[in-house]
């Protein structure tokens, strides 16, 4: 028996035994099961500035845990080890309750909660709405590092346990988000409605000859700046990774170049990488 898995725009539909195109949900008995539920694939206590947020909760620490699975496949990814991986992976398992357990005992050394992030943590939905549900309820913070994809119903359903979220924006052409697999639109209406609900940041990532040039960022930033002008863009280098080693490193002047655009409308505008 086929069913379709409604979690993001893809909507996979999938004969029994069959895994989505995100590796980490597959129809097993007629159900959709996340594949990757509680097994995790990197857990660190990281700096908040990391992930990247600059303007929540700035100096703290956060218990960062990450497992596998995407539903893009972008060639340049970071993290493909895990984000391009499925159930073959080497995870390590822990329960929401474990989880909980080691945010606790990591506020001895700053931990303000949990970032869900590495791969893209909603591939495996219900770990993370689980694992924030008890995070609140211990009265530590839940931070997410998503590209934003989900659907409507799922993502306003999340949204409540959330305090904050970094969302990668990839650019700003449809054109190069069907390259990467994704849907620019389903984006849009997710920093929309994460502007609405908690604390958000967004990263755009400039690929040399892609998502580079000065008209590309001043749409981006106009658009971001009518959600809300006072939500921070990271613009972010690039660095050959993955299946994208055909080309230099964004020039260090561009991302300047190109954040001094986004300046114009925005009102907190960051450079990383560089």
């Amino acid at each position: 028996m086929s069913v379709t898995c409604t979690l993001c725009f893809h909507h996979c539909v999938l004969a029994q035994g069959q895994t989505g195109a995100c590796r980490a949900r597959g129809n097993r008995g007629g159900a959709i099961v996340p594949l990757n539920y509680g097994r995790l694939t990197a857990l660190s206590l990281d700096p908040i500035e990391k992930k990247p947020l600059r303007r929540f909760y700035p100096g703290s620490r956060i218990l960062s845990v990450g497992s596998f699975g995407c539903n893009l496949h972008c060639p340049f990814c970071q993290n493909a080890g895990i984000a391009a991986a499925g159930t073959e992976s080497e995870t390590r398992d822990c329960p929401p309750e474990t989880l909980v357990r080691e945010a606790l005992r990591l506020r001895a050394q700053g931990n303000i909660g949990v970032a869900y992030t590495y791969n893209e943590p909603l591939v495996g939905y219900e770990y993370v709405r689980d694992c924030a549900s008890l995070v609140r309820r211990a009265g530590m913070v839940n931070v997410l590092v998503t590209n934003g994809t989900a659907e409507e119903r799922p993502w306003r359903a999340l949204l409540p346990l959330l305090d904050a979220v970094n969302i990668d924006l990839k650019g700003f052409s449809e054109t190069w988000y069907r390259h990467l697999g994704g849907d620019l639109e389903t984006v849009k209406r997710s920093i929309a409605l994460a502007a609405a609900s908690c604390h958000v940041e967004v990263t755009t990532l400039v690929v040399p000859g892609e998502n580079d040039s000065e008209e590309e960022m001043r749409a981006l930033s106009a658009w971001l700046a009518s959600v809300d002008p006072a939500i921070p863009l990271h613009v972010s280098r690039f660095f050959p990774r993955h299946h994208m080693q055909d080309r230099p490193p964004t020039p260090v002047s561009t991302v300047y170049r190109l954040a001094e655009v986004a300046r114009a409308q925005l009102r907190y505008v960051y450079t990383g990488n560089c």
